[in-house]
Formats: C-alpha cells, structure tokens, sequence
C-alpha cells in the first residue's frame, strides 16, 4: 500500500466518523519557540491552551513536521528522519477515551476492502498508564485486547504535557509486533525494534499549573472539557504495510536511493557504512524539498541553516558515496515525483524550489573543493603528531578561510577517528567579531588602537587628498610608523607606515580597492602596497621600501600608477553600470547590497531570493555594453544628503552619510544615479567591456554578479574565442555548429559506454557455466567459491546468481563469489532450497567471510552480501568457505 493510499485512508476514516478534515499547515507556522512545525498537534495548541475557539469539535490531519534535534542519528537507526508526517485525529469536548480507542482500532485492524490497514489484531500491543484504568479496561472490552497485551509504563513514557503550564493528560500508545526476527517477545517493555509503535493515543483531561520534567508536574485540577489528541507516524505505518526494513525504504523515500545508488555506482544493502549516507541523503533530499517549497532559503541563521545543513550534508554523502558531480539535480526531481500525490503544490513551486537548491550546491562545491584538501591535511598533520584532537584553530581556519561551517569540521573529524576543540573554535570566534569592531575604523591598520593615528591628526591635521584632481603629488612625510608605534627610518624589504600632507592616492572606500603606485625619495623608492582611513580626515599608506634607506625629513614625490587608476576607474564605474542593468532587467528591487572593484574586475552583491537564468544574465550584459556604446556620461556634483534622496540618488546598504555633503555620481543622467566617493571615468565608453562571469548566491536572499572589464574583459573573451577556435578545428565545424556537435559526440560517447558495459556484463556471465560446471563436491553440497579481479558489489551478485541458477536442480548448491577492485573486497553468498534445507545459510557464511577479510555484510539466507578490506585474505576466505560448508552440510 502506498504512503499516499496509507494517508488518504486515514483521512477518510475520519472524514467518514464526522471530522473536519483540516489541510496541514506550514512549516513555517508562526510559533516563537519552534523553527518549524514538529508535532501534528503544533497548529492546534491554540484550542488545547484556551487562547482560541475551534470551529469543530471533532478534526483529522495529517501534518507535516520537521525534527533536526536528532539529525546525526539519521540514517542510522530505523526512526530517525527529519521530515515526517504525523496522521491525527482530534475532539475538542466531544468524544474521549473510548472514542479514540474506537477510532484506532477500527482503521488499523480493519480489513484492506473496507478502507482499513489490516494489521492482524493479534500483532497488536499497547501501553497504558499504571493509574490509567479506565484506558486499560477500554482496551480490553473495546478493542478485545488481552491483558497481557496492555502494558503499563511510567509517566516518562505515558503522560503527555507541552512543558509549559497547561493541558495535560495520560496516554496509550499502540505497537506492532514485528516478529521473531527482530528481536526477543514480551511486548513494548521488552524490545521496542520488534514491538514498533505506530500511534499515540493523547487523553487530555488535566490542567497542569507546573511543569519541573516529564514526569515532575503539578496538577491543577481537571480540565473544564476533556480533548484528544492523537499522532500516527504515516512513515512508520507505511514501511510497516510495504513490508521494509526502514522508513527510508519506502516508496517516497527510496526512489531517491535506486536514483543515488544509480549515479555512485554502489549498491544499497552492500555496505553498512555506505548505506547510512544513502539513507542521509534520501531523507535530507525530502526534507529540504518541503523546506524551500514552505519558503525557507539556505541561510546562516536559523532555519536557514537548517536547511543549508541538510543540502549540504545530502550533497557530502553523495561525494562519500563516489560521485562528484551535481547532485540536487539529479535527485530532487525524483523525490518531487514521489512526493507530489500528496502534495501537488510541489510540481507549481518546483521551478522556485530549484533555483533556491541548485544555487545552495554550487555555492558548497567550490567550499568542498577548497576546504576538503585543507581538512584532510589538517586532519593528517593532527594524526602524525600523535594526538586524537583538532585544534580549534585548524578549525577556526576552515571556517574563517574556505567557510566550512563548525558542524562539516566535526562530521569530518569523527569520520576521520578525531574531535575537534570546540572551546578553542568558539573563543577565535569571539575574538573575531570583537576584533571587528575595533577594525571598523581601521581597516587593515596595522592596529585597531586608532589612539596613535588620533594624535598624528591632532598635531598635523587632516591630510589634504587629491585623489580626484591628480595622480602626482610633491609631499612630505608627517609620521612614520612600524608596528603600531613610531619609527626613525625603514630599511630595504622593511614595511611601515606613512603618512603625508598630501597624496593622490585613493584610500580603499566605497568598494574600490586602494591604489598602487610609487613614492619617491632621494636615495630610494617606496612600493605602496594599502591605502587606508584609520581615522576621519588622515590618510595613512602602508609602503614597502624597495631601494635606499627612509627617513623622513627629504622631499618626496608621490606618484600612482596610472594604468592601476585606469582600470579602477573602469571597474567603478563599470559596477554602476551593471546595477543600472541588474535593475532594468530584474525591477527596481533588485538594489546593491555591495561591492568590490579592482582594475579589470568587479562584484557586485544584490538582494535577490533566487538565482538568474542565463537570458537574465545575458540581458544584464548586453545592457550594460549597449549603455558603453552609447558613449554617457559620467559627471558628479556635491549636495546634502536629503537632496540626493529627493533627486533619486540611490545610497547603498551598510553605508553611513554625511547629512551635509555626499557625492552623486551620474552615468546617463537619472539612468543611474547613486551616491558614491569612487573615481570614475568620463564616459561610459572608456569602461571598454562588460564581461559577466559569474553569478552566484552569498547567502540566504541575496546574489553575486562578477564581471570583467576594460584590457581585463577583452583578453577573457580572446581566451574564449582561442578556445573555441581550436575545438572548431578539432571537430571540424563551424562555431555556430559546435555546441551541437559536442552534443552529439556526448551522446555517442554514452551510448558507447553502455555498450561496453553490456559486453562486460556478458564476459561476466559467460563464465557462470564453467563456474557451475566445476563446482566441487563438498559432502553432499556442490560448492562454488571463485575470485573475480575488477568485479564490484553489483557484478559479483549478479554472477553468483547467475551461477547458482545453472547448478544442478535437486542438489543442494553453494555459491560464494568473492569480488576484489580498488583494493576492496566484496562478497555475496546464494544457496538453493536444497542447500538451506541442510542447514547452509548464505546470512551465515557472508558473516564468517566478512569477518575474516575485516568487514561486514549480511541478507537473508538464499542471498546475503557483505565486503571486506583485508584483500590479502582472499585465498584464505575461499578456503574458509568450503570448510564451513562442509562442518555445516556434516552436522
């Protein structure tokens, strides 16, 4: 039975005893103590607390509910997933304990032809309360329960209350015996693997006045109605009726799995280890496409960071598993398809959905490339150093560095057998945001103690800065500085601190880096390598002495490189001109949140939810270079800032103004008008080019353009046409065929693969009948144990299928086939009716095999498979096989 079917049967149920059926909420339910809806009672608590009114007295649900509480123990146990829906029914003062009893056993042990589950009466156990007498006898003349099937269990396990004040109430729970195999009998209270619970019926009938624990409560009295409220875990339910192992085994979750199992080329149900990420990665792939389709975007903070774990942690297992390519595009829309009968909202937001994801793992693909080589290293020097721990300032750099957030950090290290000094992180953390609080003012200074810059201006005065009239500047030296304090002179190589009376340098603001350039003295040169404001009024460089001895007191001469100022003022300029475009293009929302230019390359940062398509980008370029063409201009002119404002003049996030005076830099007029302090060219057609390169997400609404532009965009695209020109001669076509024509080349070259891969897989089988016809005779079982070199999980089941099904009908047959590539071993065992009927389990014999070659495995006893790393063993395994055989066939 379908999950799907598994829900609409619980909703007509209910529909059909006189419930309102009440669509889930959101996710995103306006709750101040929860990031996001985690019960199927959450958007009910309203009328179970008295703030409000139900319109029913009677109502049925099924909700859907994200948990992360547990999020590292997904995949790993049978239970835990962080998105799941809960199946409800609720009475508002209506119906109470037998009511509900009646319901649920109704609809669970009801027969599948009359809309019930058909779980068999006899499989069913439930809890009670010890107190809860009236629950107990219920069950047993309603339900027709025994008494050795109601058990008692204490307040931590049958009492229910929100932790606050308020309602509260005993509770029964229902379980499903699963059977033998999953553990020992004596209901709930001896095994919850084989005894399952499916529902939780909640019997609200008490207000409580304190709430110290679970079980340490103060009861108020009764309540002026009794309610119920009740929770069926719809997953739970469905993997039950399907007839899996898990909840990630059903049919909307493991489509995901075949699909991930598909592109890594491994096989589920191979490895423990391997199966564990694929079942990560099935559950956080559904979780993260009910997240963004609620709204939710990947983010820093909050459930932002939620969900920005969750990709992050679908998209590192697929690289655990082997593939390296994207991912989310590949898995989303089978979980969508899966998901979609229930929620058909998913298929109209399935465009927003993807731009929101895919945008999320290019973003952490380029921090995996950088920061997964640091880690390993890290990880390497940390291990050859003889300790078991990571520093927190290894960590502190990858997450300062290559933005590995701390939570990747600690997953790696424990996969790599090490922790991490959290204590050490989070203080370099501190340290950080206070350190940027002194800098806010210094910026790149040497010091964040402004006090010595302070006494350079009130003994001098402000710096007379004539980075808008000139390049070139007689000066001299006011002060001298090294290490934060005052210097007599610098030497060669040596690097300090300078400041003049005046300069045409322009100090790093507004986005423009600083500039480059030289300063002059007799005997000697300075290199300027940073050009900062520390303090209000003072200009202060950062030099490095490249010949001679400095000392202040010569004349200098001051000069920046011009081709430096040049491309800078391109750049500048060219960022106005592509937030004139982005805005054409996208509307006037999309405002710049910031930006950073340098000669030849610009970013600029926007408030945007979603990624940009190609046209977009493509439009915002082609704006940008027609605005080039038409050669505007560019002029400036000083006014007070609520004059900008009422001109139109846009000022930028982040920034703090002078009331009195701002500069409004105008390209075209009111086509773009903005407040800015940069330099700039004279007319737009100096910018040269505009070449965009890149667009990306930084975090949770808002996006990254790149471009390059002047000598910088015209040498990019010369490098794209050399490309093109050489695979234009390579394929022999022309440049407006190529596109094509690798296209085709691609699809042959799949379609070639597949056929390689056929003709090995028919090698591989074309050796099952000598296999089998040199099956040896081990007492009265012919045993089959060979060694296949470059055979994976996948092929060597496949062969020792192939291989049991051509032994000999009505004798009992073993096969073990034992696979070696890349430096791993697996293992798959088969037996025939026959051979079972012996004793010989293939569960057995993959167990012992896998232990000897230091691995594990398992299965069913016809089939079971399992791995190893300990390839030298190989020949020994073998060996062992026949000998376990033969004991077993003997006894």
């Amino acid at each position: 039975m379908e999950t799907a079917e598994i829900r609409r049967r619980f909703i007509a149920h209910f529909e059909r005893n006189g419930h309102a059926v009440v669509p889930s909420a959101s996710l995103l339910l306006d709750d101040p103590n929860l990031l996001f809806v985690n019960a199927g009672m959450v958007p009910f608590k309203p009328y179970f607390l008295g703030q409000e009114t139900p319109q029913w007295s009677t109502a049925t649900s099924v909700q859907k509910c994200v948990r992360t509480l547990d999020i590292e123990e997904v995949g790993k146990t049978t239970r835990h997933g962080t998105f799941f829906q809960m199946c409800g029914n609720f009475s508002f003062g209506d119906y109470f304990k037998e009511g509900a009893i009646r319901f649920a056993w109704e609809l669970v042990t009801g027969s599948v032809e009359d809309g019930g589950y058909g779980f068999d009466p006899e499989k069913i156990w439930v809890t009670v309360l010890p107190s809860d007498t009236e629950a107990k006898e219920l069950w047993h003349t309603v339900a027709g329960l025994p008494y050795e099937r109601i058990q008692e269990r204490g307040l931590k396990d049958n009492y229910w209350n929100m932790g606050v004040p308020g309602p509260g109430g005993p509770c029964s729970e229902i379980y499903i015996d699963r059977g033998p195999q999953y553990g020992p009998d004596g209901g709930p209270n001896a095994d919850e693997d084989r005894f399952l619970e499916i529902w939780n019926l909640v019997f609200m009938q008490e207000e409580l006045s304190a709430v110290r624990a679970k079980d340490d409560f103060d009861v108020a009295g009764p309540l002026p109605a009794k309610n119920i409220d009740t929770g069926m875990g719809l997953e739970r339910v469905a993997y039950l009726l399907q007839g899996k192992e898990n909840m990630y085994e059903i049919d909307e979750v493991f489509p995901v799995i075949e699909r991930a199992s598909e592109l890594t080329g491994k096989r589920y149900g191979a490895d423990e280890g391997d199966d564990v990420r694929f079942r990560v990665v099935a559950d956080h792939i559904r979780s993260a496409l009910m997240l963004i389709n609620d709204g939710v975007t990947p983010g820093n903070e909050a459930r932002g960071y939620v969900l920005r774990r969750l990709l992050r942690r679908a998209i590192r297992s697929m690289r655990l598993l082997g593939y390296d390519g994207k991912a989310l595009p590949e898995l989303l829309p089978v979980s969508k398809e899966r998901m979609k009968a229930s929620y058909p909202e998913l298929e109209a937001n399935f465009e927003r959905i993807t731009r929101v994801a895919y945008a999320e793992e290019d973003a952490f693909r380029k921090t995996l490339a950088a920061g997964t080589q640091i880690f390993d290293q890290a990880a390497t020097e940390t291990k050859d150093a003889g300790q078991t721990r990571l520093s927190g300032a290894k960590a502190f750099a990858l997450h300062d560095t290559y933005g590995f957030p701390i939570d990747l950090t600690l997953e790696m290290a424990s996969e790599a057998g090490l922790s991490v000094d959290e204590e050490g992180f989070r203080a370099l953390m501190a340290e950080q945001r206070e350190r940027a609080k002194a800098d806010a003012k210094s910026k790149k200074g040497q010091h964040a103690d402004t006090g010595v810059y302070r006494g350079i201006l009130d003994e001098h005065g402000p710096t007379t800065w004539l980075a808008y009239e000139t390049l070139e500047t007689e000066s001299k030296a006011l002060a001298l500085l090294s290490g934060g304090a005052p210097a007599a002179s610098l030497g060669a190589g040596e690097i300090g601190e300078l400041v003049l009376d005046r300069t045409p340098f322009y100090a790093e603001s507004g986005g423009q880096a600083a500039d480059a350039g030289i300063i002059e003295f007799d005997g000697g040169r300075l290199e300027v390598l940073d050009v900062q404001r520390p303090v209000r009024g003072l200009v202060v460089h950062q030099v490095r002495v490249v010949d001679g001895e400095f000392a202040p007191g010569s004349a200098l001469h001051a000069r920046v490189d011009p081709e430096w100022r040049i491309g800078a003022r391109q750049a500048h300029s060219g960022t106005h001109v592509v937030h004139a475009a982005l805005r054409e293009v996208l509307g006037p929302t999309a405002l710049q949140a910031g930006s950073y230019n340098r000669p030849g390359y610009l970013r600029l940062d926007f408030g945007w939810t979603t990624g940009l398509s190609e046209a977009q980008v493509r439009d915002i370029e082609q704006v940008s270079n027609q605005a080039l063409r038409a050669d505007l201009p560019v002029s400036w002119q000083y006014m007070t800032l609520p004059e900008a404002r009422d001109w139109g003049a846009i000022a930028l996030f982040g920034e703090t103004y002078d009331e009195s005076k701002v500069r409004v830099v105008e390209i075209g007029g009111p086509w773009s008008r903005e407040l800015c302090g940069g330099t700039h060219v004279d007319h737009s057609s100096q910018i040269g080019t505009v070449v965009v390169t890149g667009e990306s997400s930084v975090g949770s609404g808002n996006r990254r353009i790149e471009a390059l532009t002047g000598v910088e965009g015209f040498a990019y695209l010369a490098r794209e046409r050399d490309v093109v020109g050489q695979l234009t001669g390579l394929l022999k076509t022309q440049p407006d065929e190529l596109v094509g024509r690798i296209g085709d080349l691609l699809d042959r070259l799949k379609a070639a693969e597949k056929e390689i891969e056929k003709v090995r897989l028919a090698q591989l089988l074309a050796a099952g009948g000598e296999l089998a016809a040199g099956a040896q005779q081990v007492g009265p079982v012919k045993v089959v144990a060979h060694r296949v070199d470059g055979a994976g999980g996948g092929d060597v089941r496949t062969l020792a299928l192939d291989v049991r099904g051509r032994l000999p009908q009505g004798e009992p047959g073993v096969v073990v086939i034992l696979g070696v590539e890349d430096g791993k071993v697996a293992v798959v065992a088969a037996t025939n009716d026959e051979a079972r009927a012996r004793g010989v389990s293939a569960n057995d014999l993959v167990r012992v095999v896998g232990g000897l070659l230091g691995g594990k495995g398992g299965g069913k006893d016809d089939v079971a498979q399992g791995g190893g790393t300990e390839v030298a063993k190989v020949d020994e395994a073998l060996a062992l096989v026949v000998a376990e055989v033969g004991r077993v066939a003997a006894g």
